[in-house]
């Protein structure tokens, strides 16, 4: 359930109950002023693309972000990073006058939560799940880019979260988070607005590309399967879902995507099953045919994400 975080000064008026928790829009926090970026952009970097019923999607450097813009405000999925806040608040101001009210981070990644503190500074309520507020206040090790994970300012962190599911009831839709756990990482969210038939999917899908996982803080690529088979449950043909990073898709490039993580799964574990070391996987190259999805993440790592989650099996649980 939704836990408050936060001083009085800070308190939404969103009603608690057991695994999940209602929002009127009604009962939002008093208006804000509009924020204003201190200058204008000289470069944009981040483009708007209008998805109708008051949605849009801010594609650019980081995570896509998602809009639901009218009367109650300006409802937010994911934030980029820090340095794109000036161009983000650009980008709103471009649609409405209303205030950024609510925040919703998918996940701790810093491409999605990076302008956490600039988005609370104009007044907007920042959520997410239980695990998003816990990660980012500590350090972990990030074995696929050799890294430490620093834990993130007090003013970049989530200041409402929830454990299973959380809606709002904004802009007049029925904006459901849902936590689908041990996927990407132990902390992700979906976001369904029924009335508009919009699925923002966060890092749980990379569009045409092979999916960062990232097993160190949590995620699991069995979690990454079944995250899109909740996706796919709510989603019809006429769905328009929004991925983490790529362009936006249907529900059969949703479901061709869930496909094929299935297929890299069952083919590593074909050779493991012969034996077969990860550095032996790897060079028999058992993804050739699949490079067209090498981006961000090339071939063996995404060998490397199936064959750890083979060898440690999903956790249960949140």
């Amino acid at each position: 359930m939704f836990k408050y975080l936060v001083c009085a000064a800070s308190a939404l008026a969103l009603i608690a109950c057991s695994a999940e928790t209602t929002a009127q829009a009604d009962a939002a926090p008093a208006a804000q002023e509009k924020p204003a970026a201190a200058t204008k952009v000289a470069e944009p970097k981040i483009k708007t693309t209008k998805l109708g019923d008051g949605m849009y999607v801010l594609f650019g450097p980081g995570g896509n972000i998602g809009l639901s813009v009218g009367s109650d405000g300006v409802y937010m999925i994911d934030d980029k990073f820090a340095n794109n806040a000036p161009e983000i608040i650009e980008r709103v101001g471009e649609i409405t006058d209303q205030p950024i009210t609510y925040v919703l981070n998918t996940h701790l990644h810093g491409d999605h939560t990076g302008s956490n503190a600039q988005m609370k500074a104009t007044g907007a309520t920042v959520y997410a799940h239980d695990n998003v507020r816990a990660r980012m206040q500590t350090s972990y090790e990030n074995t696929t880019f050799g890294r430490t994970v620093e834990p993130r300012e007090a003013e970049a962190l989530p200041v409402l979260t929830f454990s299973e599911t959380a809606t709002l009831h904004f802009n007049g839709q029925t904006v459901k988070a849902i936590h689908v756990p041990h996927a990407h990482t132990d902390g992700d969210s979906i976001v369904h607005f029924a009335e508009a038939n919009i699925i923002h999917m966060g890092d749980n899908f990379f569009h045409k590309m092979f999916p960062f996982i990232d097993l160190d803080a949590g995620g699991h690529m069995d979690g990454m399967i079944e995250s899109h088979n909740v996706a796919l449950a709510l989603a019809d043909e006429d769905t328009r879902i929004i991925p983490g990073h790529g362009p936006i898709a249907s529900k059969a490039e949703l479901t061709a995507a869930r496909d094929l993580l299935v297929d890299i799964r069952t083919r590593v574990k074909t050779h493991m099953d012969e034996g077969k070391s990860l550095e032996e996987i790897i060079a028999a190259k058992p993804l050739a045919d699949l490079s067209d999805y090498a981006a961000f993440i090339k071939e063996d790592g995404i060998i490397t994400f199936a064959y750890r989650s083979i060898k440690t099996p999903r956790h249960s649980g949140h």
